[in-house]
């Protein structure tokens, strides 16, 4: 590829800016299509802000953003990434649209944490195009991107995928498509149970992820890593997941009863932790 890499982006919120911002500091040109389009450009550059902080490189958040372009996806580009809400009907709906206009070139790639890419796909005109790339939150320092296939997918399309991960600088592993894939299916089964323990009044949350912090070395507990993804987010995966392999995934009472009251982990400053600043 010799032009600079064209990257269109579908949803503009917390994740998708972050994916926005690294290809953006990867050198791609870069297009987020997102109704909010005013906040969306403004997290992109608090977090471009961040980087240049970071980098001591004066100057590198203005040149990024001189390759964002807020507007539909447009014709043409290498890679299109849907990061809109893990709905099945609305991710469908957005792929079919945007491999619609990117053109037969594209790459086309869901960042589901959980829904199956082959069902996805069997609404689009290539389905073969299609492939999950999973990114974690925060997606500027989370090193993780899971490359998922199909049983469609062809070779060219995984290399295409390897190679969009290592130019953003992450590490990638390959997963063949199935409920939760590798990282949800553990990481979901691990803090379902942590909210068990303390609904059965094991351990507060504060000591359960402490833990796993120590005596595991995981970067962040189970249970404060559902209230900085959402817990509603952690619901929605779990019921998905107790659907597709069964009952060690059910809910939690006391994840259904969080979520009825709004407190959603960390986006509205309470969840299983008191947050002193919602995002």
């Amino acid at each position: 590829m010799t032009h600079p890499p064209a990257v269109a982006v579908v949803g503009g919120g917390r994740m998708g800016s972050g994916i926005a911002q690294v290809f953006l500091l990867a050198g791609a040109e870069v297009t987020v299509q997102e109704p909010e389009a005013q906040a969306a450009h403004a997290r992109i550059a608090k977090g471009l802000a961040v980087a240049e902080s970071k980098a001591r490189e004066a100057g590198l958040a203005a040149r990024a953003l001189e390759r964002l372009t807020m507007a539909p996806v447009p014709a043409g580009v290498d890679l299109v990434v849907e990061a809109v809400p893990e709905d099945p009907g609305l991710k469908a709906d957005v792929l079919a649209e945007a491999q619609k206009r990117a053109g037969e070139q594209a790459v086309i790639a869901s960042n589901t944490s959980s829904l199956s890419i082959t069902e996805l796909s069997a609404g689009l005109a290539r389905p073969e195009r299609l492939v999950g790339l999973h990114f974690f939150n925060p997606v500027p320092v989370q090193a993780l991107v899971e490359i998922v296939v199909t049983r469609a997918t062809p070779g060219e399309v995984l290399e295409a995928a390897k190679g969009w991960v290592e130019l953003i600088g992450k590490t990638g592993v390959v997963v063949n498509d199935s409920p939760g894939f590798a990282s949800s299916r553990l990481g979901v089964l691990l803090g379902l149970e942590a909210m068990r323990m303390v609904e059965e009044g094991v351990a507060s949350p504060e000591d359960i992820d402490t833990a796993m912090e120590l005596g595991y070395r995981h970067p962040m507990g189970p249970i404060k890593l559902g209230d900085l993804v959402g817990l509603d987010v952690r619901l929605a995966i779990a019921e998905y997941l107790h659907g597709k392999l069964g009952d060690r995934f059910e809910p939690p009472r006391i994840l259904r009863e969080k979520v009825a009251a709004g407190e959603l982990g960390r986006k509205t400053g309470k969840g299983f932790y008191v947050w002193e600043e919602a995002p």
